[in-house]
């Protein structure tokens, strides 16, 4: 039997990266008494990793459920490191299946009652570096979910969603990510650096011509005519979508076909008000800091009604899959984010030691694997 859908949430907090650091989940390991499960990434933040050992060390039974692959940082030769020392340590460490093109979620569990679910990495290029997002939240039906996903995977059996707000990918994100923009009535503002699903797409078109405030800071594929775009200045590793200022979602997967059927990716949707005046507000102080929006390319005099019809017509097409060759366009952009990561982590001060040369190839590797996907 499914949870009741959006239900007010206790003790939720929010947060904002940079600027909240890693001390809410240093707290919560060192509370811990009982369990801790972490699915990680990336990682090159020591203090993490030193209040991790200590836990197991108390007596404190810690599972790191590791993704087989990762792009940045000397990819897979980071994190297999890091598993070494994990067990080192006492640590139980279990390896993602290799099913799903990459597993891109990042969460923590402290003693199957306190969730830390996180659209950032715990690296210092996402905590220190980057705007991104988090939560962290006693909420029964979250803290749940999260843990018969954590023990699905680190077991590698099917998942099947049992929370209408726990968003996972490929299991549920397409239909309520893409039915929530569907039934915005008066805006709808997204951070998204790689928003370029088709379906979404012409969704957030329809919206905008039909009068819509419809914003996006990020990127958006050249499709979305009419949406305005601005690039934050700063790296952005969010992925948020605020509907009518009433109604939140924040996670780790993009609006991307990839992120969206293919990847394991974890969000929620709240309709806590805190959460979204907050995340809204940060949003509105970015939109300014930016150089400005992109031209919007629509008819100005022109607002254009939208049939239901129209829309349900896009929440029930299937998904056009891209054709099986790629242009060399999208390789060099695709490549050339993926290495500009792996350099930025790589020459932090207080990265681990991957030699650049390493970390560079590892990352044009992996995105090569991915694209091909």
């Amino acid at each position: 039997m499914k949870e009741t859908e959006y239900a007010t949430e206790p003790a939720t907090q929010l947060f904002i990266q940079p600027g909240s650091g890693t001390s809410a989940l240093l707290d919560g390991i060192e509370r811990a008494r009982e369990s801790i499960h972490i699915v990680i990434f990336r990682f090159d933040r020591r203090e993490i990793e030193l209040a991790l050992k200590r836990a197991a060390r108390r007596g404190v039974f810690v599972h790191a459920l590791v993704a087989h692959t990762s792009a940045g940082q000397g990819g897979e030769i980071t994190l297999r490191k890091l598993e070494m020392r994990l067990l080192a340590d006492g640590i139980t460490v279990t390896r993602t299946s290799n099913d799903l093109v990459r597993y891109h979620n990042k969460m923590m569990i402290v003693d199957g009652s306190t969730l830390f679910l996180l659209g950032f990495n715990f690296t210092y290029l996402d905590i220190d570096r980057s705007r991104s997002f988090g939560i962290v939240t006693t909420r029964p039906d979250w803290v749940r979910e999260a843990e018969r996903l954590f023990h699905a995977d680190a077991t590698r059996q099917p998942y099947q969603s049992e929370c209408e707000s726990f968003i996972v990918s490929p299991c549920n994100s397409r239909q309520k990510l893409l039915s929530m923009i569907a039934e915005a009535q008066r805006q709808i503002l997204i951070y998204d650096d790689k928003l370029s699903d088709p379906a979404a797409m012409k969704l957030l078109v329809a919206k905008a011509k039909s009068g819509l405030d419809v914003r996006v800071i990020g990127a958006i594929g050249r499709r979305a005519a009419g949406v305005q775009t601005v690039t934050l200045n700063r790296r952005l590793h969010a992925q948020v979508i605020i509907a009518d200022g009433e109604k939140l979602f924040l996670g780790s997967q993009s609006l991307r076909s990839l992120e969206l059927d293919s990847r394991r990716e974890t969000g929620v949707i709240t309709t806590d008000p805190e959460i979204i005046r907050q995340i809204a507000t940060v949003f509105e102080a970015d939109w300014l800091a930016s150089d400005g929006p992109t031209p919007v390319v629509t008819d100005a005099d022109t607002k254009v009604e939208i049939a239901h019809d129209e829309i349900a017509a896009i929440m029930e097409a299937p998904m056009v899959l891209p054709p099986p060759t790629v242009s060399l366009d999208v390789v060099r952009a695709v490549v050339k984010e993926a290495i500009k990561d792996a350099i930025m982590e790589t020459v932090h001060p207080e990265a681990s030691e991957v030699p650049l040369k390493v970390a560079v190839k590892q990352a044009a590797r992996d995105a090569l694997h991915e694209l091909v996907h």
